[in-house]
């Protein structure tokens, strides 16, 4: 389940925790219809209000190419330390296509790590827009970018930043991603751009509907260095019950021997939900952090909201803002994946 990685050449790069001080985030324009099959038109306004949320507390980038900037400009008219730049995408789920913010403890400075990607082992062509958009994210703010040829999701990885990282194998080692990686390959391949030490290759299952094979962002959280949340539920009819109570406990038999020590933390995920007869990925583990102080959480009008919202208040000490997911799951993702924090300097 776990794998320390070990070099003679230690790298010298670090991934922030998410709770450390950000830059910004970045966020993509909502345009691909088809991502919200029949339940489009909500979207933009969405994107609108949580834009403008985030930016009570921290400026916001948003990806929108030429012919989709004026749209872009007319929703967030007004709004203050929003800046929108000209990079072009084939759909918004920048936190899996946008690059990794690496710091290099070297020369004190911010790196980008540019990996290959396949819109989730090649589901939804085209990808070549996603694909280029690390790098050009990369060339317009003048950071410094590594291209990798490991295919990689940024949902696919959970950091704490003492290098420890949470993932599943079914997002890397598999043949529709990486058919000529192994584990140890990909381990050093981490290593080297991320300077990860400690992985966590959680196995026991995903989510019913997720069509990304089972982020991570989906299924376990660092709230801090020594918690993590893990999405669990305690429906024993609900055919996720199995597969994330064994999550669950490899995370607890996991916790007890890291170090820091990891208290595990159950979150329990909503009742199931259908959108035109598909189930609809809901999990309160896919947040957005502000740094420190505020937290962003997915809600879903479910008798559940209360517990996580209170659980995670109480976790991170952050301020909590709700944020109504109903629409945007239709796309299979929620706040985390349609989000990418730049950390600061």
């Amino acid at each position: 389940m776990t794998d320390p990685v070990s070099s003679s050449d230690v790298t010298r790069r670090r991934v922030a925790a998410e709770w450390e001080p950000q830059q910004c985030v970045w966020i993509s324009w909502p345009h691909h219809r088809e991502t919200w099959p029949g339940h489009f038109d909500a979207i933009p306004e969405f994107f609108a209000r949580w834009i403008r949320a985030i930016a009570e507390s921290t400026p916001v980038r948003v990806l929108a190419a030429a012919d989709l900037a004026p749209q872009c400009e007319k929703f967030l008219t007004g709004t203050a330390d929003v800046e929108i730049l000209d990079v072009a995408t084939n759909d918004c789920w920048i936190r899996d296509y946008g690059p990794s913010f690496v710091l290099d403890e070297n020369s004190k400075a911010l790196v980008g790590i540019d990996w290959t990607y396949n819109a989730w082992g090649g589901k939804y062509p085209p990808w070549d827009l996603d694909q280029a958009a690390a790098a050009e994210i990369c060339r317009q703010q003048q950071i410094p970018c590594f291209r990798s040829d490991l295919c990689l999701e940024g949902g696919a990885m959970e950091f704490d930043g003492l290098g420890r990282m949470l993932t599943t194998p079914a997002c890397l080692l598999v043949e529709s991603r990486n058919p000529r990686w192994t584990e140890s390959s990909v381990s050093q391949e981490l290593h080297r751009q991320l300077g990860v030490l400690e992985i966590v290759w959680l196995d026991g299952g995903s989510l019913a509907g997720d069509d990304t094979d089972g982020h991570i962002d989906q299924l376990a959280r660092f709230v801090d260095a020594e918690n993590v949340v893990v999405a669990v539920c305690d429906d024993r009819s609900d055919e996720n019950r199995e597969g994330l109570e064994e999550n669950y406990r490899q995370l607890k038999l996991w916790g007890y021997s890291t170090t820091p020590r990891v208290t595990v933390h159950r979150l329990p995920i909503p009742p199931a939900r259908f959108i035109n007869g598909q189930r609809v990925p809901e999990s309160y583990c896919n947040f957005l952090r502000l740094g420190k102080g505020r937290m962003m959480v997915p809600t879903f009008a479910a008798p559940s909201d209360d517990h996580a919202v209170r659980l995670l208040a109480e976790l991170s000490g952050s301020e909590i803002t709700p944020i109504d997911c109903r629409d945007l799951v239709w796309g299979l993702g929620a706040l985390h994946c349609a989000s990418r924090d730049q950390p600061a300097i």
